[in-house]
């Protein structure tokens, strides 16, 4: 019925197209949760949106059949590679998407037009918080449909429809808007979501709802299988083996392709002779941190641990200028960077270069990274997955005058 009164409220023009498709065999009867993420947002908060995301997923097929169609990547702040096309990206570019699909039901999103019969979501919710905030000591979780707060980033055609980002697919129309205030986890939204009659569901600034359990076993399970796609793996693990001495065998990190077969004690892995950096710079050094070092701060700190740990190879990821790149070269022999070619930037896109570098890390003998970074978090949760002693893992540089520098918390998986 649900549909029927959907059908009956989307506009016919909608499925001229393809008339028979949103009800033809072909189309498994099924909602759509579509979402969207705050534009300034990097790649690895993304990630860990979705594991939000996942969790609500997870409450809505306890009572019905969702699928969650995958949010398309592109023109991401921190994706600044010139003159290459970085928009509409599919999520199997990046991740193992059959991975994802044995935790919650996932598509990407031609496949999401291909089978709702067009480019039209019939519900968008903004989310957003409550304009009063919240009083000291009262939180409670609740979701509201309110006034927007701030001007919403869409606007009306001739057509009465809403026209807006969509990824980077200009043809998509929203039907309806509403703006909805919310605080709490996912899954709060889940009973709205039940008792609206659209079959396609968008919320957008989906970073407003928090996680359901974080670090528990329902976020580890969405985090295991992110699975890195297989091409990006395998480029990170022929560079370990010509430049780093690095390879499966010797670190004691060999790696399931079935992730919910991958289980291993903590202190197995050994990781490859090599330390681990993950330093980054530009908008955390524009902040003036108290937390982040200087240049010479970070290769003071590598050359003792290099020492400790008897490694002659570090290996670098960072978003370092050109500039303070050269020094780094200059102060540090041993400094190995992963550096594509334009052909290999067009072909992994930055998303895939910042998967290749984190994979890199993943697999050293030791790992620091830069303070609060969730680059730095993503690569912490891949050396758990592989069973390295947390010991070698959460550890951060500390700025040059940071008098008690906190070392990152051991989240510990979760089976």
């Amino acid at each position: 019925a649900a549909a029927a009164a959907a059908a009956a409220q989307a506009p016919p023009e909608a499925f001229q197209a393809g008339q028979a498709a949103p009800f033809s065999s072909a189309a498994p009867h099924r909602r759509y949760l579509l979402y969207d993420v705050n534009p300034p947002e990097g790649f690895n908060l993304r990630r860990d949106v979705y594991i939000r995301i996942a969790s609500l997923i997870k409450t809505l097929l306890k009572s019905e059949a969702w699928v969650l169609v995958l949010p398309p990547w592109g023109h991401l702040y921190h994706w600044q590679s010139p003159d290459i096309h970085q928009v509409r990206i599919p999520w199997l570019e990046f991740f193992d998407v059959p991975s994802l699909n044995k935790n919650i039901p996932v598509i990407e999103y031609e496949e999401f037009l291909a089978e709702s019969g067009g480019p039209f979501i019939e519900q968008i919710y903004v989310l957003q918080n409550y304009a009063e905030g919240w009083k000291e000591g009262t939180w409670e979780e609740k979701t509201d449909e309110r006034p927007c707060i701030d001007q919403p980033t869409y606007s009306v055609d001739r057509q009465k429809y809403y026209r807006g980002w969509f990824w980077g697919y200009e043809e998509t129309r929203g039907l309806k808007l509403t703006c909805l205030s919310v605080q709490g986890s996912a899954s709060i939204i889940a009973p709205l979501l039940l008792n609206t009659s659209s079959r396609s569901v968008m919320l957008d600034r989906a970073e407003n709802l928090l996680h359901d359990h974080y670090s528990g076993k329902d976020y580890w399970d969405t985090r295991r299988s992110m699975v890195f796609a297989k091409h990006l793996r395998v480029v990170g693990d022929l560079f370990r083996a010509k430049y780093l001495n690095s390879t499966d065998e010797k670190d004691r990190t060999q790696y399931n392709e079935d992730w919910e077969k991958m289980k291993v004690k903590l202190g197995t892995a050994i990781g490859g002779p090599y330390l681990g950096v993950h330093l980054r710079r530009r908008d955390f050094i524009w902040g003036h941190r108290k937390d982040v070092p200087s240049i010479q701060g970070a290769v003071k700190k590598i050359n003792s641990l290099m020492k400790l740990h008897k490694l002659e190879r570090v290996f670098v990821a960072t978003d370092a200028v050109a500039d303070e790149i050269e020094e780094l070269k200059r102060l540090l022999p041993g400094m190995v960077r992963f550096e594509p070619s334009w052909e290999e930037v067009e072909l992994y896109k930055d998303g895939g270069i910042a998967i290749i570098d984190q994979w890199i890390c993943t697999h050293s003998r030791y790992f620091i990274g830069t303070s609060v970074s969730t680059f730095s978090f993503r690569i912490h949760e891949e050396r758990e997955i592989l069973g390295f002693d947390p010991k070698t893992t959460y550890n951060r540089f500390c700025g040059d005058e940071e008098k008690t520098c906190e070392q990152p918390t051991h989240w510990k998986i979760v089976y």
